[in-house]
């Protein structure tokens, strides 16, 4: 069946009972031992509900199967947790402002090694390499501004050198990008953002290509205590069923609007692979079956993402992406706060840099909104605003 079928079917055969057309939530912490037929014992070991969103979330990938988690920190934390004390680890450089986070970390507890690179630059990716590296971590496109990176090639090389390649395709769905198709051996998820897409829960999810892998992170989650709640589990399920229709009206909308803001003289620079000036358009085009709705705009002045921040009225400022309303955040002050300074300047993280996370509102209204937030304001304004942090609007 074409996947959106499958999306809409999802769990319609988990009750054999009663024979529910939607899936049941099987909010029970244990299971009776019965005659031995019965695979669950314990709901943070496996839960029927659980089940019903990996397999699904493994048949999008083409994944010889998921694991879903409590939420996409939890499932990058149990890759991680995969390796040995001193593993080397190669992360894309302007990543999830978590991750970047729990790396460090990790590393200033000389639990991992971590090398921050740019890896659309694979010359640079095969420099970073060691006899300790265990995995080259991708975000692609990345987060916030939206390189791509060459997963096949990438996979390539590093399969070459005996290490795992991991993407965190959260920005398209498997709708839009499946890595494990060109060669990724682990896929992330945080499913908070456009697999549940309502902003209603928070979770994540990995799905491996190889069995050894998956046994390995089941038995980590297992002991973790990292798995999805069973009604978290159904919520996602739900979201899943609207995730094709959903992601065409996103979409749709980014493309509009990153097309209105690359024409707009308050406007720099608009990252959005989906337009034919970004750097990787040609690759995107090759890897993606679509663009996806996350954009980031680089303005004149931190003063002027400021009254942007300030002056919407439909984009609401916070952080996250991939739900059905239209947010708007400051990533140096919000989202990748957390990184150091060093790191942000690295990155290319500006303090003039907006990200947006285009919705399924009409796009004349998100038009009109952004276009209200960019016109020019007098002198006296923009004095008053040079003083104003970003967490105080």
């Amino acid at each position: 069946m074409h996947a959106h079928t499958q999306l809409a079917l999802t769990g319609r055969n988990l009750d054999k009972q009663f024979l529910s057309v939607c899936a049941p939530i099987y909010q029970t912490a244990i299971f009776q031992a019965g005659d031995g037929d019965n695979p669950y014992d314990y709901s943070r070991s496996g839960n029927p509900t659980r089940t019903a969103l990996e397999q699904q979330l493994a048949r999008l990938d083409g994944g010889c199967g998921a694991l879903a988690f409590n939420s996409g920190m939890a499932a990058i934390s149990t890759v991680l947790g995969s390796f040995a004390a001193g593993s080397h680890v190669i992360c894309s450089h302007d990543c999830y402002g978590g991750t970047a986070r729990l790396l460090t970390l990790l590393a200033q507890q000389n639990k991992v090694d971590v090398s921050f690179i740019d890896t659309r630059d694979e010359a640079a990716v095969e420099a970073a390499i060691r006899p300790t590296t265990r995995a080259i971590w991708l975000e692609t496109p990345s987060n916030p501004l939206l390189r791509i990176s060459d997963i096949r090639s990438l996979a390539l090389l590093a399969h070459s050198f005996n290490i795992k390649l991991v993407v965190d395709n959260t920005f398209l769905s498997p709708l839009l990008q499946r890595p494990l198709n060109l060669g990724a051996d682990i896929v992330l998820y945080s499913t908070t953002k456009y697999i549940n897409g309502h902003s209603d829960v928070i979770g994540g999810a990995l799905v491996c290509r190889d069995e050894r892998d998956l046994e390995e992170l089941s038995l980590l989650t297992n002991a973790h205590g990292t798995g999805a709640a069973p009604f978290d589990s159904w919520l996602v399920i739900r979201g899943l069923k609207t995730l094709p229709i959903r992601m065409r009206q996103h979409e749709e909308n980014a493309r509009a609007l990153a097309e209105f803001l690359d024409g707009h003289p308050a406007v720099q620079r608009v990252n959005y692979p989906g337009l034919a000036t970004h750097p990787e358009h040609q690759l995107a085009c090759e890897q993606q079956s679509g663009f996806g709705a996350v954009l980031s705009i680089e303005l004149r002045s931190e003063a002027a993402a400021r009254r942007l921040l300030r002056s919407v009225r439909i984009f609401s400022v916070a952080v996250s992406i991939g739900g059905v309303e239209s947010l708007i955040e400051h990533p140096a002050t919000m989202s990748h706060a957390s990184m150091t300074t060093e790191q942000q300047e690295s990155a290319g993280l500006g303090d003039n840099l907006i990200r947006l996370s285009v919705g399924i509102e009409n796009i004349n209204d998100l038009i009109a909104d952004l276009e209200q937030g960019l016109e020019q304001r007098d002198g006296r304004l923009t004095e008053l605003l040079d003083g104003v942090s970003a967490w105080e609007l």
